[in-house]
């Protein structure tokens, strides 16, 4: 079973439940580490009811919001309003992005949902403007079973190693895999 009908049916649950698996912590560090400037464009893949694009647009970026769940997308576009935002429907394989149309992309709490996690690196990797930045926060392995099934999880979680080997093998250069808490 994919994650998309789980997504569908939390959707208006999602701002509350995301606070138990993840802080505002992770976002802050992902946007110092992307070096952000007003007016860059920006993609937040998997980006759910707009955790981390909402401080991307508040920071005055032009943000191309990507998730599966119509309900999800429905969830963002009323928190950030209709017009703040340009929201697209679509899978992680196939991302409904031109080659090179944004400088950054956000991929946060996403990859251990999807089927082949070297391959949609890869794809992010494409969306990307030369010389982009691609900062991906996901989960360290972990023995948590029960996310198997409660949240669809495919992974549990990622040896840090194989991220770093993911990201060098889509061609990005000045890889950095580490903690969120680490400075």
């Amino acid at each position: 079973m994919t994650s998309k009908p789980y997504f569908e049916e939390v959707a208006t649950q999602w701002d509350a439940m995301r606070q138990e698996f993840f802080s505002e912590g992770v976002r802050e560090k992902a946007y110092a580490a992307a070096a952000l400037e007003p007016g860059m464009t920006v993609a937040d893949i998997g980006a759910g009811s707009g955790f981390v694009s909402e401080g991307l647009v508040a920071r005055g970026l032009r943000v191309i919001a990507v998730d599966q769940s119509p309900a999800m997308l429905a969830e963002l576009r009323q928190r950030l309003g209709a017009g703040a935002i340009e929201c697209r429907e679509g899978e992680a394989e196939h991302l409904p992005i031109a080659d090179g149309e944004v400088e950054r992309a956000f991929a946060n709490m996403f990859l251990h949902h999807v089927e082949r996690p070297a391959q949609v690196i890869a794809e992010l990797a494409r969306i990307l403007k030369p010389g982009g930045r691609l900062l991906l926060t996901d989960v360290d392995t972990h023995t948590h079973t029960f996310l198997l099934t409660e949240h669809h999880d495919r992974w549990m979680g990622f040896e840090r190693g194989e991220v770093r080997r993911w990201f060098e093998a889509a061609g990005l250069r000045n890889v950095s895999v580490r903690d969120a808490g680490e400075d």
